[in-house]
């Protein structure tokens, strides 16, 4: 059998199970570029296997993920007969530390704003209304930047202030309730986007120039251009910069921060955190969040106005 033929057998098998498999299909599709995908899948050896796994680039976390695929394609093959042993590396190295994700501040954020338009080339494929409304629901609203992208006009109800998010991560579809604020931003970009494409139910709420859907491609460039003109990085080389989906974590880390200021029962909202979140349930938000000095401080306070009040009793 064709690797090809495997990859693709496999692909549809995963799929038939329920499973979207977008990003373990990328990576099988390269696979099979790199060793040419017309050979025989017995033939596949531990060196091709290494050499597409670590290549020329820095070690990464990503390397687990790869191996993870490549392990089960090549288990199902095992199981169907069509390879009597499997090509991958016995030994995995050292990996480093999973990324921290990156706590954007509000000062950067404003930053980020400000340089959309110099971000956005006039002869590319995004407007700067769109990029500057795109950052801003990621934070606002706490999204992955795939289910923004994904939002069409009759998921986005703007007078009821929600967002219809659908078939996400899981296939998990929620309703995310926009504060007044956003809301009202939200309400301006749509009347400037409205101008231009109308508003048909299935039409993309962020379109570019040409009236089609925004591409991550297109958006993770924009970014990159975007972090760069707002003097937002952090020490560890290009694979540590601040992301795209960071924007996310900040969200909610800063919804964390003000519920801590202002006394807030933790135990009631941050179950609702994680139903906002799309979380299944209150571990996935735990994880989530990540614990800065602003938010150790927070706590801290709120921990010494509870022993003062404790001592007064």
């Amino acid at each position: 059998m064709k690797l090809s033929e495997l990859v693709a057998q496999y692909v549809s098998h995963k799929r038939a199970l329920g499973m979207r498999f977008n990003s373990e299909a990328a990576t099988l599709a390269s696979f099979c570029h790199r060793l040419d995908g017309n050979i025989d899948v017995e033939s596949v050896t531990v060196e091709q296997v290494h050499d597409f796994l670590t290549g020329n680039r820095p070690l990464t976390n990503h390397w687990g993920k790869r191996r993870s695929v490549l392990d089960c394609l090549f288990r199902f093959a095992l199981s169907r007969g069509y390879v009597t042993a499997s090509p991958l590396p016995r030994y995995s190295p050292k990996l480093p530390p999973p990324l921290t994700p990156y706590i954007y501040s509000q000062q950067e954020l404003k930053r980020l704003l400000d340089v959309a338009s110099a971000a956005c080339s006039p002869y590319g494929l995004l407007d700067a209304y769109v990029l500057r409304a795109l950052i801003l629901i990621l934070y606002g609203a706490c999204l992955r930047h795939g289910e923004a992208l994904r939002l069409t006009m009759q998921d986005v109800n703007l007078d009821e202030a929600v967002l219809h998010v659908r078939e996400s991560k899981f296939y998990r579809s929620r309703l995310v309730p926009l504060g007044a604020d956003l809301n009202s931003a939200m309400q301006a970009y749509a009347r400037q986007r409205n101008q231009r494409f109308g508003h048909a139910p299935a039409a993309p709420f962020f379109c570019l120039r040409d009236g089609r859907p925004l591409s991550q491609k297109a958006v993770c460039k924009a970014f990159q251009r975007q972090r760069t003109l707002a003097n937002i990085q952090r020490e560890g080389g290009a694979s540590c910069q601040p992301r795209l989906h960071d924007l996310r974590h900040s969200g909610a880390v800063h919804r964390l921060i003000a519920w801590y200021r202002c006394g807030a029962d933790l135990q009631l909202l941050l179950p609702q955190l994680a139903t906002y979140l799309g979380h299944i349930d209150l571990a996935g938000t735990q994880r989530y969040l990540t614990l800065t000095p602003e938010l150790l401080n927070a706590a801290s306070t709120r921990f010494e106005t509870y022993v003062l009040e404790v001592q007064h009793e």
